[in-house]
């Protein structure tokens, strides 16, 4: 090791303990999106920072903006920490809002409980560990004592759960920051440079209520809407011969998530809605996903023309493409990472869709690497009993310190 990485290599084992610390204070504090009422985690994990010796700004998001992006309340930070002239500025983004907990927990979601060196609680390992992990890395970096040029950037945003509008592409276009390379959050065991993109669609079938006695009298909206969604899931089976080239990534997937309607039961339903969740590989155009889905739902309609269907585009996440802009980025966080983990870890894809799209749109070259295991289902990631291997977190740390001082030169 040179002076630098043993001096990194120590801080983060000295301080391994603060680090744990910090992030059970962040998993205490609620930030379900949805409702993503998110302005008091964010202020908590604003005096953590502070408490760190970070300056730390608070930008708020404009109520009314939140309001139309689904939410309650939000304020993303920035921590900048500047260098000698000269460097590029890497942004290092992780979310706190979270999903809601749902059921069969066997710990407190919030209790930030460590059981068998693993910390147990909503956003443990989705993504609240990497702002405990990008921060104390910057930490790490001050105190490595090498000659750095340029900046890193802490970008903690709210909005992930919800598309990452008001979040990373809010502080991107209102010029808030000019990064020239990203990290984002992700696992330990794999460099994420690419990952699908996500069409979110609202289907609403229109019928007219009648009494249940006499339903011939009315429209049934649920049967129509029936004959679209088995058209819908006849079509998806389709989708698996389109598996993408990129390894991690798969083939492109439907599922509907959401589904809602009636009166009574003694009533023909006038009116049912459903949302579908259609995962775009980053070969295909969205464009053209969208139109297809449009075809098959029009054509199982046609079938009950006398109910009116209306299809709203709710969500278009963009997929995320490897570029020769990051090759380096990612080049150096696949040897540093294979080092401290101790075993190979290679780029990949993977099928989820991530904030980094937004840095990407903005020219950002970006790849994901965090702390967390091998595997989503092995984080219980999104399910009950989320949790993290503390040992993860404070490797990751490591990796992140490691290839930030050498990305800026050290």
């Amino acid at each position: 090791m040179t002076p630098a990485e043993s001096a990194i290599h120590d801080f983060v084992r000295e301080h391994a303990e603060a680090e744990t610390r910090f992030l059970a204070e962040i998993v205490k504090i609620p930030s379900d999106n949805p409702p993503g009422d998110c302005a008091r985690s964010a202020e908590v994990v604003a005096k953590l920072l502070e408490g760190l010796g970070f300056e730390v700004e608070r930008h708020k998001v404009p109520d009314e903006l939140v309001k139309a992006n689904g939410m309650i309340s939000a304020t993303n930070l920035i921590v900048r920490r500047s260098f000698e002239q000269g460097g590029r500025t890497i942004a290092l983004n992780a979310h706190g809002d979270v999903v809601p907990p749902g059921s069969g927990w066997t710990r407190d979601p919030y209790g930030a409980e460590i059981v068998d060196g693993w910390m147990v609680g909503r956003g443990a390992a989705v993504s609240k560990s990497d702002i405990a992990t990008y921060a104390f890395a910057m930490l790490a970096l001050e105190k490595c004592g090498a000659a750095l040029n340029g900046a890193v950037e802490l970008h903690v945003t709210y909005d992930e759960e919800a598309g990452g509008e008001i979040g990373p592409r809010y502080l991107l276009e209102k010029g808030l920051s000019h990064p020239d390379l990203a990290i984002g959050a992700g696992f330990s065991y794999a460099i994420v440079n690419a990952h699908n993109g996500c069409l979110h669609l609202e289907v609403e079938v229109l019928g007219r209520s009648a009494h249940a006695a006499r339903p011939s009298t009315g429209v049934d909206a649920l049967e129509a809407a029936n004959a679209i969604l088995s058209a819908l899931y006849g079509w998806r089976g389709g989708l698996e011969a389109r598996t993408s080239a990129i390894p991690g990534v798969g083939s492109p997937q439907m599922t509907v998530g959401l589904i809602a309607g009636g009166i009574n039961t003694n009533v023909v339903p006038d009116r049912v809605t459903f949302r579908l969740d259609r995962r775009i590989v980053p070969e295909e155009n969205p464009a053209e996903v969208e139109q297809e889905l449009g075809a098959v739902i029009a054509r199982a309609a046609a079938l009950h023309s006398a109910a009116k269907v209306e299809v709203r585009r709710i969500l278009l996440a963009e997929a995320l493409k490897p570029t020769p802009a990051g090759a380096k980025l990612t080049e150096i966080l696949c040897r540093r990472a294979s080092r401290v983990m101790g075993e190979k870890v290679v780029a990949s894809g993977v099928p989820l869709y991530t904030d980094a799209r937004h840095y990407a749109k903005a020219g950002v070259p970006i790849v994901l690497y965090g702390a967390g295991p091998r595997t989503i289902e092995e984080a219980n990631a999104h399910r009950a009993d989320e949790r993290l291997l503390l040992s993860d977190l404070y490797k990751a740390t490591e990796v992140i310190a490691l290839t930030l001082a050498e990305l800026l030169g050290g």
